[in-house]
């Protein structure tokens, strides 16, 4: 017999939510969208049009107030409510995701897996890209040593956006933990420590360029790996020429990958995971280049058929988790690391020095 799906809250349905999240969790098997919690009714009418069975809460309050009636808690709202509301579901007996960043200091992440493991709940961090295409093309080539010893890995995670948005992402107010350090970075930062393990060094250059902007919105990190690998990690919304995604430099060969991923760009649209045959997969004219000694823009390397993006992978691995039947796909712990070097990332390009782990 099909087991009975676990029933999700989710908290927030702006971006996170309504493009990420929601979309994730309904196409997961094991997995039913109970509750979406927004105070905002045209995003409740959003919400009710995208999935007509869902309930509507207007206040985290009340979804806990109905506690029982669910199996996971899902945290999408903004950075600055990621710890009390985690913390809350938590001592509510609710296993959680939260996205990331999963708080704003690896202190705070380190106390909530800690709670976490004291009730004996599920407590996971929403890190997408570890299941990007380019990403899973990379430990591929790297699990086959089609490069080498890896020597320099360079990622960029850069945006042509010279006109602000808004918003609390935007914002310069601590509190809100804005800034694309925070935002990007965690990105950025999470795959570099998957890839190249822990982190001895770090140095950062971040800076404020846009006119009216309060956070950062131009930041380098530079991390030296105790594997000896060197990250040089690009988050950007003022790039007027984006690089590579990808450059990544080994004893035998490198990899050049232009071009995000698109699942972000097909969620946003309205495409939904299982809907289509080729969800995450990209144009051959996409694909990234292996080679040695000359230019992927002048017809150097090899081709590399990228493989496709999977972003389901993570809410099917938390639903396993959540019976017994597999790991937890991100850590807490794993985001407190990462965590770590965000910090270390801020001290460094405030006092300009290299900051030791």
């Amino acid at each position: 017999m099909t087991a009975t799906p676990l029933r999700v809250g989710l908290i927030g349905y702006g971006l996170a939510g309504s493009v990420f999240h929601a979309p994730l969790i309904a196409a997961t098997e094991g997995l039913a969208l109970d509750t979406v919690v927004t105070s905002q009714p045209e995003r409740q009418q959003q919400a009710r049009a995208e999935f007509p069975d869902v309930r509507i809460a207007a206040s985290p309050e009340e979804l806990f107030g109905r506690a029982d009636e669910l199996d996971l808690i899902v945290v999408a709202s903004p950075n600055k409510t990621h710890v009390p509301l985690a913390t809350t579901a938590l001592e509510a007996g609710l296993p959680v995701v939260v996205d990331k960043p999963v708080a704003g200091t690896a202190a705070e992440a380190r106390e909530l897996a800690a709670l976490a493991e004291e009730r004996g709940l599920l407590l996971s961090v929403f890190q997408n890209r570890r299941w990007d295409n380019d990403f899973l093309t990379l430990r591929r080539l790297l699990a086959d040593g089609e490069l080498g010893d890896a020597w320099r890995f360079e990622s960029r995670f850069e945006r042509w956006r010279p006109q602000l948005k808004g918003g609390w992402r935007e914002s310069g107010d601590p509190a809100e933990i804005g800034g694309l350090l925070y935002d990007l970075g965690s990105h950025v930062v999470d795959q570099a420590l998957v890839l190249f393990g822990p982190v001895t060094e770090v140095y950062a250059e971040s800076d404020v360029r846009r006119p009216g902007a309060e956070a950062d919105d131009d930041t380098f990190i530079a991390l030296t790996h105790a594997s000896g690998v060197r990250s040089h990690l690009y988050v950007s919304a003022t790039t007027a020429q984006l690089g590579p995604r990808f450059r990544v430099l080994g004893s035998r060969a490198g990899y050049v990958k232009y071009g995000l991923d698109p699942q972000e760009a097909a969620l946003r649209e309205g495409s939904r995971p299982g809907g289509t045959p080729d969800w995450g997969a990209e144009d051959e004219s996409l694909w990234g280049r292996v080679g040695a000694g000359e230019s992927p823009l002048s017809g150097g390397g090899t081709p590399v058929p990228t493989l496709p993006g999977d972003y389901p992978a993570y809410y099917a691995a938390v639903a396993a988790a959540l019976r017994g039947a597999g790991p937890n796909p991100v850590t807490a712990l794993e985001a407190a690391a990462a965590l770590d070097v965000l910090e270390a990332a801020r001290r460094s390009a405030r006092d300009k020095v290299t900051v030791t782990l």
